[in-house]
């Protein structure tokens, strides 16, 4: 019965170049990455491992719980407490992912009272989350503050909820925030920024939030992911300890899944620690992006991300493979997740590597683009 119905569905994915594999990676694998998201270069630094090895020691391999029962730790509140201070919010709840923190706090506060003016741009996350909030949800074009404020001015629900990213993933520009939480604010309604990929880039390394003066605002709330710029795993939602009261009791992927494993915990501790040590970090990345869109020809990224439009998706994955093959490691983006639809190799910047790395990746991709244009 499964082949009969899902042999038609692979059929047309190959045929339309679409088909996605897992590609395991091996830990002797000598390549530079440009795919991943260590945007800072910590998943290997001895500090987050070290951290991470003591808390395995001290607390074993789990949570061993829900966040209500026994799945809270020491280390869960002193990350929640440091991120919060960090980036100027009031408190932090941490999640077991960044997926999870989005689809919590926008379920927990959507129902049939509010309304999700969502960006067309923003992450699966918050699109899922919008579809299971039981919220009417209208998109805006992307970074529309104009359209954003003609739905709150016309809606009929009491509540609404603005839905975006600070620094959006694949074409890694920033959103305008300042207006948004103005327009947010006149209208009545919460500002959600989704931070991950701005923490640890943007604003110092604080996010786009932060660099906004918007923090700690009670109608701006902010999620982040631990599993980018901090090297772990793992999200938070941050804002106001109202709201994070409201979110133990009311958000469902927080008190029916397990707590985040002491050890990311830890990991994301330490190596907040060292953003904190060592500040020049973000500017290594702005660096590296601005090297890699000079020698790709594509204007420069608020974030660490450089996006480069590919012909169609069979050239996107020809290029990357051509990468591969010459040491350089890069994302190739197709259908459905590019939001305009255009396939594009995706480039990540690495605090970590040098400029010697970034110049023998800069001349593969170029070699590689050449080959299949």
């Amino acid at each position: 019965m499964l082949e009969e119905w899902l042999a038609p569905k692979a059929a047309a994915l190959e045929s339309r170049g679409l088909t996605r594999r897992l590609r395991a990676r091996s830990s002797g694998e000598d390549l530079i990455d440009l795919a991943g998201n260590d945007y800072l270069g910590l998943s290997r630094d001895p500090r987050v491992i070290s951290a991470a090895a003591e808390a395995l020691q001290t607390w074993g391999t789990g949570a061993t719980a829900s966040r209500l029962v026994t799945g809270t730790t020491d280390l869960h509140e002193e990350l929640e407490s440091a991120l919060a201070a960090y980036v100027g919010q009031e408190s932090a709840l941490v999640f077991s992912s960044g997926y999870l923190a989005n689809l919590g706090v926008v379920t927990a506060l959507g129902g049939p009272g509010t309304v999700l003016v969502s960006d067309e741009h923003v992450h699966a996350s918050l699109i899922d989350a919008g579809r299971l909030a039981r919220s009417r949800v209208e998109v805006v074009p992307h970074n529309d503050v104009d359209a954003v404020g003609k739905v709150l001015a016309e809606r009929n629900e009491p509540h609404a909820l603005v839905l975006t990213e600070s620094v959006f993933s694949v074409l890694s520009d920033e959103a305008p925030l300042t207006s948004l939480a103005a327009v947010a604010q006149a209208h009545g309604a919460v500002l959600l920024v989704d931070e991950a990929h701005g923490l640890g880039v943007t604003g110092g390394g604080r996010g786009s939030v932060a660099a906004a003066g918007l923090a700690g605002l009670d109608h701006v709330v902010v999620t982040m992911t631990l599993s980018k710029s901090l090297a772990s795993q793992g999200g938070v939602v941050l804002g106001p300890r109202l709201l994070r009261e409201h979110l133990v009791n009311r958000a469902r992927p927080f008190i029916y899944d397990t707590g985040l494993n002491p050890a990311a915990c830890a990991a994301a501790l330490a190596a907040l620690q060292v953003l904190r040590a060592e500040p020049g970090r973000p500017d290594a990345i702005h660096a590296a992006t601005a090297r890699l869109a000079v020698a790709c020809n594509v204007p420069r990224p608020s974030g660490a991300v450089v996006s480069v439009p590919m012909p169609g998706p069979r050239e996107t994955v020809q290029a990357a493979e051509l990468c591969l093959a010459a040491g350089v490691r890069v994302g190739s983006f197709r259908p459905p997740s590019v939001p305009d639809g255009i396939s594009r190799l995706r480039l990540t910047a690495n605090a970590g590597l040098t400029a010697a790395d970034f110049d023998q990746a800069c001349a593969v991709v170029i070699d590689a683009i050449g080959q299949v244009s």
